[in-house]
């Protein structure tokens, strides 16, 4: 318990005084909530990553759909790699960050406003955002508690507040700069975290061979494939549909989030684009490769209840597991580990939602003359107010971790997915196509809720795909965007920008 202890300490020392650090360089909005558009490639890959892979991934995500998949599930991991991190950089990472600047926009909403020339989109997507981020933070801040819980026996409730109070400090301080600064570190803990685990894991049940061997010797319990041995270890899963919206969702879903596409306005240049590129295709496959293969062993460290399901609940199987494999110092690394994870995502999260209500509402609704000290107070009261109502989710509701992380990558990658991807390759999107867009990935969301239709992965990556093709038939048959504001929006492409860009794709085709 003491060492344990000591190396949160640590942590927390080392978190407090870069958000005191970073607080010096943070003059402006744009410092605040960009970092300076200055952040190189290490730095980037590393903010990018850790805040795809929290403390939903490695025990909601890790344990529930381990438990339900087997070791099939290695295939979300490999969709995070290629399709989450690696087609996701290459295809819009430097678009982004040279359409963003040239429109000189520092959220999603304020950038379909300049983009579609639409204030009513704006307010609307600062909306969606701000309401549907809350839930994200929340199964964060779920899934790091339960961690804490059983590694030192404390109340919940102390857990979900003490996160919020660090998450707080150093957010509020330093801003972006404090939060890209802290990622790089987190991360490095990540991947010596998930290794150590992997092997302690196998370990625990006589090494791999024997692991695998286990594993293929469970039957399943429900389903189609109800009685079936060695279903956990085949190719595909016992539930390939399912284990596909899961792929979907999680891979796809990063193209449309905010807090994600916020990483590349920051990137200092496309040289940086392209080394960050292979960075984060890297720890993706290490990080969510690692999680979820961890997460199939599952089954051999925590029983099965009457109806098939484990007796710790979804959320309790990975705690279970490490509590059981690990000693206690290691035990320590791992919460600080799943602890470094999750307050990467907080960051970025509360960033994301606090500039949308500073820069989106208040500057551009409430208060249009408002200055930039101001501007930035705003930020840093709605950062508080955001973390707050986050934490009282968690403390009011029942719902499974992975329930919640879904909602909100399913109502959000929904909604912005489709406007966001086509307004930057396609002059054809219409203001209507966008609404489209918007309605569709809310309202498939939201009805799954109370019809419970699919399960909340499936219906996040159909909200996705359905949006992915009203926006454009819907684009094809309404009043077009105004030429000027297209050309506006797209000369940065002209010239030596377009050339550039041709010539970085092609780089990034040969280094990957």
């Amino acid at each position: 318990m003491v060492v344990k202890i000591l190396l949160l300490a640590v942590f927390f020392t080392v978190t407090t005084v870069i958000g005191l650090i970073s607080r010096k360089k943070v003059v402006s909005v744009n410092d605040f909530v960009l970092g300076g558009r200055n952040i190189g490639a290490w730095l980037g890959a590393f903010s990018y990553g850790t805040a795809y892979f929290s403390a939903v991934v490695f025990v909601g995500y890790a344990g529930q759909f381990g438990w339900s998949y087997g070791v099939a599930a290695v295939w979300i991991g490999l969709g995070n790699a290629f399709v989450g991190s690696l087609m996701a950089w290459a295809l819009l990472g430097n678009r982004t960050r040279t359409m963003t600047k040239h429109l000189d926009t520092a959220t999603m909403p304020e950038f379909f406003e300049k983009r579609y020339g639409s204030k009513a989109i704006k307010l609307a997507a600062a909306i969606i955002m701000f309401v549907f981020l809350i839930p994200y933070s929340a199964s964060v801040y779920k899934g790091l508690s339960g961690i804490f819980t059983k590694a030192f026996n404390i109340d919940f409730v102390w857990c979900v507040v003490g996160m919020a109070v660090l998450t707080a400090v150093y957010v509020v301080l330093g801003g972006y700069i404090a939060s890209s600064i802290n990622d790089f570190i987190q991360g490095i803990i990540m991947l010596f975290g998930i290794v150590a685990v992997i092997v302690s894991v196998f370990n625990g049940k006589g090494g791999f061979t024997e692991s695998i061997t286990l594993l293929s010797q469970q039957e399943v319990t429900s389903g189609a494939n109800a009685g079936m041995n060695g279903a956990y270890v085949s190719f595909f899963g016992p539930e390939p549909f399912a284990l596909l919206g899961v792929v979907i969702l999680t891979s796809l879903g990063p193209w449309g989030l905010p807090h994600m596409i916020h990483k590349f306005y920051s990137i200092k240049d496309e040289k940086a684009i392209r080394k960050g590129t292979i960075i984060s295709t890297l720890f993706a496959l290490i990080i969510a490769g690692g999680s979820y293969f961890m997460g199939a062993f599952g089954r051999l460290y925590v029983e099965s209840d009457a109806n098939g399901m484990p007796v710790t609940g979804s959320d309790g199987i990975v705690p279970a597991m490490l509590s059981s494999v690990l000693p206690d110092i290691l035990l320590g690394v791992i919460v600080v580990l799943i602890l470094s994870a999750s307050m990467s995502t907080l960051s970025s999260l509360v960033i994301s939602s606090s500039s949308t209500f500073a820069i989106d509402f208040v500057k551009g609704f409430l208060y249009k003359k408002i200055d930039g000290k101001k501007q930035m107070l705003v930020i840093r009261i709605m950062s508080a107010f955001f973390i707050l109502v986050s934490v009282l989710i968690v403390l009011f509701s029942n719902e499974l971790i992975s329930g919640l992380m879904s909602i909100s990558w399913g109502a959000l990658a929904g909604a912005f997915l489709a406007p966001f991807l086509y307004g930057l390759f396609w002059k054809g999107v219409t203001r209507a196509g966008v609404w489209a867009g918007f309605v569709t990935g809310v309202a498939i969301t939201v009805a799954n809720i109370f019809t419970q239709t699919f399960i909340a992965p499936v219906a996040g990556a159909l909200a996705m795909l359905a949006s992915l093709v009203v926006v454009p038939v819907v684009s094809l048959v309404t009043p077009k965007v105004e030429k000027e504001r297209i050309d506006e929006c797209f000369e940065c492409f002209n010239g030596n920008t377009e050339k550039e860009e041709s010539e970085y794709l092609k780089g990034v085709s040969v280094a990957s």
